[in-house]
């Protein structure tokens, strides 16, 4: 069922539901999450469920802003009060000690909660809209199947979820890649997740440098080694040695045909090696580090929904703007 987000009365229908303790997928600046109601055990393990979750890997908490934060944090640290004054509403999560008796199955059982204040216009006025009736907080994972492709669109939550799930439709994503996630627990900030933010404007924000996470870190979503994963099998490759793979691809496909000998069929996601015409379905990944973080998860449902065996995929260059998405296509071609 699609909610159009446009009518203040698909808002109300949506928030109705969650304080009735349902399923609604909503759109973020990220992806579209798989909401209920944080506050609600019963509800938030309707999630795990329907996504076919382990109910020991956390969801992210959502909330409409940083006071409405502390009804699940058992102390707000100075450090995660500095991040969400410079980052919310915005892309990034932070992970705080969780308070006693609440939110117990939407933080994986763990003694801490990830909270994030979203910036799309849609998702504010859903978590206030439930605020008033009641619902102090929203959990809300990615709206797929777990371990798949995540979705920026409401269709793409319809792909995976038919009629069984109300989706409040904003449009496209903008960012198009789940949040950066800080571990604010152990008065350093330790960064368990990349985003679209930067290191470096994490650290300046946080007034100290970002530290890698160790054994005592708390799980974190999308942190498994596969993750994000289409159907196809995606393989993640240097520019050269994608060049060198088509060029082997070519010889071996019939000509006009994206059909090699052994069976395979194939897709390529690049930015500057082209394949051979006729050799594989291509779309270009774009220049710009955001825009590609826009449109990944789009892409990689549109090549996997041609029907291929395989998608080749270009390594993003190296810069600290590009780590968001390059951790996303390493988890997606992890076995």
């Amino acid at each position: 069922m699609r909610l159009d987000a446009q009518d203040p009365a698909a808002i109300d229908e949506a928030a109705d539901r969650l304080a009735a303790g349902e399923l609604v997928a909503f759109p973020t600046e990220t992806v579209y999450g798989l909401g209920a109601r944080a506050d609600d055990d019963a509800a938030a393990a309707r999630i795990f469920e329907a996504k076919g979750r382990p109910a020991g890997h956390p969801l992210i908490v959502h909330v409409a802003d940083a006071a409405a934060a502390a009804a699940f944090a058992a102390q707000w640290p100075p450090l995660a009060q500095r991040l969400a004054e410079h980052f919310w509403p915005g892309p990034l999560t932070v992970i705080v000690p969780r308070a006693d008796g609440v939110a117990a199955v939407a933080a994986g059982g763990q003694p801490t909660v990830g909270l994030r204040c979203p910036s799309h216009p849609v998702a504010l006025a859903l978590l206030r809209a439930a605020a008033a009736r009641g619902v102090r907080g929203v959990a809300g994972p990615s709206a797929n199947r777990f371990g798949r492709v995540s979705p920026t669109t409401a269709a793409h939550v319809e792909s995976e979820f038919g009629d069984a799930v109300a989706v409040l439709d904003g449009g496209a994503c903008d960012v198009g890649i789940e949040s950066a996630i800080v571990d604010c627990t152990r008065g350093v900030p330790v960064l368990l997740r990349p985003g679209v933010l930067t290191p470096q404007e994490i650290e300046q924000a946080a007034g100290q440098p970002l530290v890698r996470p160790d054994g005592q870190a708390p799980r974190a979503p999308g942190t498994l080694a596969s993750h994000y994963a289409p159907h196809a099998k995606v393989r993640l490759m240097p520019a050269a040695a994608l060049r060198e793979a088509l060029a082997v691809f070519a010889d071996a496909a019939t000509a006009g045909n994206t059909r090699s000998p052994t069976g395979k069929t194939l897709a390529v996601y690049s930015r500057t090696v082209l394949p051979p015409p006729g050799a594989a379905h291509h779309r270009r990944m774009p220049d710009d580090a955001a825009a590609a973080a826009q449109a990944l998860f789009a892409t990689l449902r549109d090549l996997d929904g041609t029907g291929v065996s395989l998608i080749w995929v270009e390594q993003p260059p190296a810069g600290p703007e590009w780590d968001g998405v390059r951790d996303r296509l390493q988890r997606a071609a992890a076995d």
